[in-house]
């Protein structure tokens, strides 16, 4: 973070012969936090890792949530459907307004649920695309059946950077089921399309970690119901003055790839939020 610098002030004195024999710089000194810290920004954390804070999960409001159900003990003063929420920070976005992320690393798997009020909020298991337990259940929706009473939700997780409301950047998840896996394959072919001259006459596909996207929620409806969704535009690609935000999204990127990044099940979202359509 760069100091800010104050005002420059020249005075400047003149002799007989109209030469310049002063020039005296007055700089106004930063006065923010930044100068109370100084040398101890971000000290006392060393010892804590990954494993020691929550990854927020950044969900769309829905109907049902409890923060925006007055007399929950979750409810939100101002919250209302559509809003877009961080889970950990408590932040509220405007959904129609939107905000930008940065995807990170994607990754899709079929957490395998009881039904609501038979078991414990979390996942009984988490399954992967290849598994064999998946090809044993029955289409049941937007779920998947098991022969144990057991459901699987296919699920497309996104490990972004998302832009806080002071204008940092933060590492948050975002999660796509049911019928928000079309808003995903869409959004992965948009990032596969994406192009940038390589320098050599052709072209070359940026890393994910390396383009801003926004992300809106509209109503959405069929037959069934109405909820809302996501909608996903690509921003802007980051340029060299990004260098920065750039390697701290590819640390992000590379520390989910080695597992080192934990998460817990997005319970409240099971419970409250789930769109069955």
């Amino acid at each position: 973070m760069s100091l800010v610098l104050g005002l420059k002030t020249k005075l400047k004195s003149l002799g007989n012969n109209g030469e310049k024999i002063m020039s005296n710089e007055v700089m106004k000194k930063d006065t923010g936090s930044l100068a109370l810290f100084g040398d101890d920004a971000a000290k006392g954390f060393e010892n804590m890792t990954q494993d020691d804070m929550a990854l927020p999960f950044v969900r769309i409001l829905g109907q049902l949530s409890p923060q925006v159900t007055d007399g929950d003990a979750k409810y939100i003063d101002g919250a209302k459907p559509g809003m877009i929420y961080n889970t950990v920070t408590s932040e509220l976005y405007d959904g129609k307004k939107g905000i930008k992320v940065i995807p990170c690393y994607y990754k899709k798997d079929y957490p395998e649920w009881s039904d609501r009020g038979d078991g414990p909020g979390a996942p009984v298991a988490i399954h992967l695309p290849n598994s064999a337990v998946i090809a044993t259940g029955k289409r049941d929706g937007s779920k998947i059946r098991l022969p144990n009473g057991n459901y699987l939700e296919e699920t497309a997780s996104y490990y972004v950077m998302i832009e806080t409301k002071s204008g940092g950047y933060t590492p948050a998840l975002i999660t796509m089921k049911s019928t928000q896996l079309n808003v995903s394959k869409k959004w992965n072919s948009m990032m596969k399309t994406i192009q940038i001259a390589d320098g050599k006459g052709g072209f070359a596909i940026p890393p994910m970690h390396g383009v801003v996207y926004n992300l809106t929620s509209t109503l959405q409806k069929n037959d069934k119901g109405s909820w809302y969704g996501w909608v996903v535009t690509q921003d802007r690609i980051l340029e060299q003055e990004d260098k920065a935000l750039y390697l701290s999204a590819k640390d992000f990127s590379g520390n989910v790839s080695k597992g080192t990044v934990q998460t817990k099940a997005d319970v409240e979202e099971k419970v409250s939020d789930s769109t069955p359509y």
